[in-house]
């Protein structure tokens, strides 16, 4: 309070002097206030009165000091009635900062307990507009892999509700770089699916007969711009729906806008996404099988999408030390996508836009403090140089697996089908203690996004961007420098629920609307006080961002 006061003094004591000197008065007498003299000779009217005079007569003569004075007494008031809360914020932030410089839960996340997912239907959510009542008939085309097109089911959902369409069940892509003839219910239970969206969207599993017989044209087909917002869909689709009934979406992946404006559909996308799409019971029998293995020879196992498959590689245009074998080879495979720019190898592994390699993934997770001993499943289809490129990543892992080495004769039915292969990586990759990305591929993202939704569980990707420059100095450093500047690198990068959001990224990865904060219970153990600071510290540090 007194430095409150000594600004106010500091603002008004210039133009007291000028006050006093333009009414003919004097100094008070000692032992006398200056606020007793203000309230006994002049009104509050009048002293306003000349307040207004003195700023205009006097602007060229004190400006500075005005100005200052101002600001002065403005940050007293704000010391004054805010302090304890910006003392509160220091506190915490210092709590928050002791916690961060603690070592990282490499397996789990400490605060992790605090959020859950959430993606009910809301009260005011309306009922699914039945078929007979729908505004046509909505095809969809998915396109590319797995993951890709796993965006473009759930996308399609929200795009029906929107036009109050029927949904047909999507099409799966077989003409894309895999060559996967698989439909949906050799992936997905269409049944399961169908039923658990019913109040949301209504799904048929094929346009009745009797609407086909009486259209005078094929279905309708367009194609939608990519990431469309929901008045495209109404002013475009919508008015072609009505007229011909039925309509074909075509090349359906990320066609609709990530961040849409009502909460509702964005958490109707987390239910499809999250509950609806299940796999059909074949893949999900053998990825829990394959789950079952790894827990019986470990309490624990870390999964790793590696994604160093060679067409990822011609994708990325970076360059792995191969020489002119390598060049070759990927610059063919490169030649598949017309569309690609010429791309400089050494500026996209400086922005970090380049695969790690198997050997690089090893050493990042052992400077992490995964030890020699962790179990360790691999997810990948054809590893760009084969066991050449794998073995360093055996020597620092010994316990090694893939789903090849775990499965053997049940793995024979899917092998054709790499659809269906990479629905059993991503269960195995789903159910592990901690999961490691390796590109910011569809895969990547949509498992990010699940593992959050599931409680945050422990989701590592690297920093690639200020990993690449340390691996390229990793031998001028003794081992442990290597280690904490790692460490350091990835802080931010290990999937805390602090690192998301809302609007960050794309909504598969980061899905804000669909996570809630558990309520705190004091139960005055230190574990709790400890937890509760931990949890502070976070949102703290939301605020000051």
């Amino acid at each position: 309070m007194g430095v409150t006061k000594t600004w106010w003094f500091s603002l008004i004591s210039p133009n007291l002097a000028l006050f006093q000197q333009q009414n003919g008065n004097h100094s008070p007498q000692r032992g006398g206030s200056k606020h007793h003299y203000f309230h006994h000779h002049h009104s509050h009217n009048e002293w306003w009165r000349w307040w207004r005079s003195s700023m205009s007569q006097q602007r060229r003569k004190i400006p500075w000091s005005l100005v200052c004075g101002l600001m002065l007494f403005t940050l007293g008031l704000i010391s004054l009635f805010t302090g304890h809360v910006a003392s509160d914020l220091e506190w915490y932030s210092q709590k928050l900062d002791g916690i961060r410089r603690e070592p990282i839960d490499i397996w789990q996340s400490k605060s992790s307990m605090f959020f859950y997912g959430c993606s009910e239907r809301g009260r005011h959510f309306t009922p699914a507009i039945r078929e007979k009542s729908s505004n046509g008939y909505l095809l969809i085309a998915a396109s590319g892999g797995l993951n890709q097109q796993r965006t473009g089911i759930i996308d399609a959902v929200i795009v029906a509700r929107i036009l109050n369409a029927t949904l047909v069940m999507p099409e799966l892509d077989h003409h894309s770089f895999w060559k996967d003839d698989s439909e949906f219910i050799d992936i997905f239970d269409a049944d399961w699916f169908i039923s658990y969206l019913a109040k949301d969207v209504t799904i048929v599993k094929r346009v009745p007969d009797k609407i086909m017989r009486s259209m005078e044209k094929p279905p309708y087909t367009m194609r939608v711009p990519r990431k469309s917002p929901p008045e495209y869909y109404l002013d475009q689709v919508l008015p072609v729906l009505m007229r011909r009934r039925v309509v074909q979406l075509t090349k359906f992946d990320y066609r609709l806008a990530s961040n849409l404006d009502e909460e509702e559909l964005q958490k109707l996308r987390c239910r499809v996404n999250y509950h609806a799409l299940k796999f059909a019971k074949p893949i999900e029998n053998i990825g829990q099988s394959l789950v079952m293995k790894l827990r019986t020879m470990a309490k624990r196992f870390i999964a790793v999408h590696l994604r160093f498959e060679p067409d990822m590689l011609a994708f990325s245009g970076c360059y792995y030390g191969g020489g002119e074998k390598e060049r070759i080879e990927l610059g063919e495979i490169r030649k598949r996508w017309e569309t690609l720019p010429d791309l400089s190898a050494e500026e996209e592994r400086a922005r970090g836009k380049c695969p790690l390699t198997p050997y690089e993934v090893g050493l990042m997770l052992r400077a992490l403090g995964f030890a020699n001993d962790t179990y360790i499943y691999v997810a990948s289809g054809e590893i760009y140089g084969g066991e050449e490129t794998l073995r360093p990543l055996r020597e620092l892992f010994p316990n090694f697996y893939t789903k090849e080495m775990l499965a053997n004769e049940e793995l024979k039915p899917f092998l054709p089908y790499s659809s269906r292969l990479a629905a059993i990586d991503y269960i195995v990759c789903d159910e592990s203690d901690v999961f490691i990305t390796n590109n910011n591929g569809n895969m990547a993202k949509i498992l990010a996004g699940r593992r959050r939704y599931a409680g945050h569980k422990r989701t590592i990707r690297p920093n690639a961007k200020r990993l690449s420059a340390l691996f390229m100095a990793k031998d001028k450093m003794a081992w442990h420098t290597f280690a904490r500047k790692v460490k350091a690198c990835q802080r931010g990068f290990m999937g805390e629920p602090d690192e998301m959001r809302p609007g960050r990224g794309e909504f598969h990865e980061y899905p804000s609307s669909c996570i809630c904060e558990k309520p705190f219970i004091n139960n005055g153990s230190s574990k709790d006080e400890a937890l509760m600071l931990d949890r502070i510290g976070i949102k703290s540090r939301k605020k000051v961002q």
